[in-house]
């Protein structure tokens, strides 16, 4: 299906294949590469030999002119030029750089295409969180039955991975700031192009790699607090979800709570997980679709790949451009791809595949990591017949004055119904980023219904 490099999981620029390390932890000869032929998080800081990927040089870490703290974020890049658009047409010549569900939403909607942009590596982090990962990556160990990870509080655990569930625990514990609130809304899209917005406060309260915290001050074993109040409709305003989400899900696994506020009580939610409907999301994505994956890693065995060099969303802030309404942005059968920017990039590609004896809707699913940061850009999931169901793309930004990589429009599109759903629409919101100060007793189940009430 792919021409994917096998005999080396990442090739230099120069041409020499490095061999990963038996054990977990990285020998010292691999964590000299950390920071000088590799980027603080492991990935090749060369470009490509055909020039069509540049060097990394640090990503952008000050803020562009025009951004307001708080607010949303200008393109860094508003004079780039598309280089090519790729449609259902040309979608042949591209194939080999392209996902199954790219082909599949290039080959199903007539009007689909994808705008090819110059390749800016723009992704950059706080110093913490290279130092962290450099000091982790010496110690870092998956727990029993690869469930977790033992041996850090912060850092990429396996920046040089040697299999698929180091590489999609490193995903899952990717830095995603600190502790802070912003608001966005959602939308399930049906074919005709109808769809109803429903809104979100949320509170990220990171432990794992929270660089404003010490260690010692950190939670153990948590990745972090996740707080979802819903606003908007009326219908549906006032629930509220709570997550405490951990490290080593052997050991602790997820504990999660909701409030309704028709009833007035807070209830433990264990089916806040796996493929369990996501929130009023009409059955278009599971609960760990969030955020392209999240939670526990058991139900699949998780295969590495290689690297490939992909068109995959990047830069993507003309898609969140306070200039447009929602409307603007979502249109019958996909997101407006005349908003969307595409870049070549290299990616680590990870396919899980259901484990005998379990259950989960997607029978496989392929996904293609950030070489930069770690992020999944973009997935494909199969049924219980092996055929293409679902495809999805996180588009992006680089929040430069934290500095992270952040997800902003998350599109899950059902490719055998026509629909989809659309995620982290921030256009016409106006907290995009908001640093907050909160303790872990801010997260207790028991303050849910006063929050409800507020």
């Amino acid at each position: 299906m792919y021409a994917y490099k096998t005999k080396a999981l990442a090739l230099f620029a120069a041409g020499a294949a490095f061999a990963l390390p038996v054990a977990a932890e990285l020998s010292a000869a691999d964590l000299a590469k950390l920071g000088t032929t590799l980027t603080p998080l492991g990935a090749e800081k060369a470009g490509n030999a055909a020039g069509t990927i540049p060097a990394w040089d640090g990503g952008i870490t000050k803020p562009v002119a025009g951004f307001k703290a708080g607010g949303q974020y200008p393109d860094p890049f508003p004079n780039d030029k598309p280089l090519f658009t790729i449609d259902g047409k040309s979608a042949d010549k591209y194939k080999d750089q392209l996902t199954a569900g790219q082909m599949a939403m290039l080959k199903k909607y007539p009007n689909y295409k994808m705008i090819v942009f110059p390749t800016r590596r723009t992704a950059a982090f706080p110093a913490c969180h290279y130092t962290e990962t450099k000091e982790c990556a010496a110690k870092s160990k998956l727990a029993p039955g690869g469930n977790g990870v033992v041996g850090c509080t912060g850092g990429i655990p396996f920046p040089i991975p040697k299999d698929g569930n180091e590489a999609i625990w490193n995903a899952t514990l990717r830095y995603k700031g600190d502790t802070f609130a912003q608001n966005w809304a959602q939308a399930a899209v049906t074919r005709t192009g109808d769809y109803a917005i429903v809104k979100f406060e949320y509170e990220y309260d990171n432990q794992y790699g929270n660089c404003g915290k010490a260690v010692k001050d950190r939670e153990p074993n948590k990745i972090l607090n996740y707080l979802q109040v819903t606003t908007a409709p009326a219908r549906l305003a006032g629930q509220i979800l709570l997550v405490h989400e951990t490290v080593d899900q052997a050991k602790e696994p997820r504990s999660a709570w909701t409030y309704n506020p028709g009833q007035r009580r807070v209830r433990l939610a264990p089916n806040v997980a796996y493929d369990n409907p996501g929130t009023a999301a009409d059955g278009l994505r599971t609960n760990d679709d969030f955020g392209m994956f999240n939670g526990a890693t058991d139900r699949y065995n998780w295969k590495l790949l290689g690297k490939k060099e992909m068109y995959m969303p990047y830069n993507s802030y003309r898609l969140t451009a306070p200039n447009l309404k929602y409307a603007d942005v979502l249109k019958a059968g996909h997101i407006n791809q005349d908003l969307a920017r595409y870049e070549l990039r290299r990616v680590w590609v990870v396919e899980a595949t259901l484990k005998p004896g379990t259950s989960h809707i997607y029978a496989k699913r392929v996904f293609f990591l950030d070489e930069d940061s770690w992020a999944p850009l973009a997935s494909d999931k199969y049924d219980g017949r092996g055929e293409l169901w679902r495809f999805s793309e996180q588009h992006n930004e680089i929040w430069y004055n934290v500095p992270m990589f952040f997800g902003t429009i998350e599109v899950h599109n059902d490719l055998q119904s026509g629909r989809y759903i659309a995620m982290g629409l921030r256009n016409e919101e106006t907290k995009i980023y908001e640093a907050i100060k909160r303790s872990g007793a801010d997260y207790n189940p028991n303050s849910l219904r006063g929050l409800g009430n507020r």
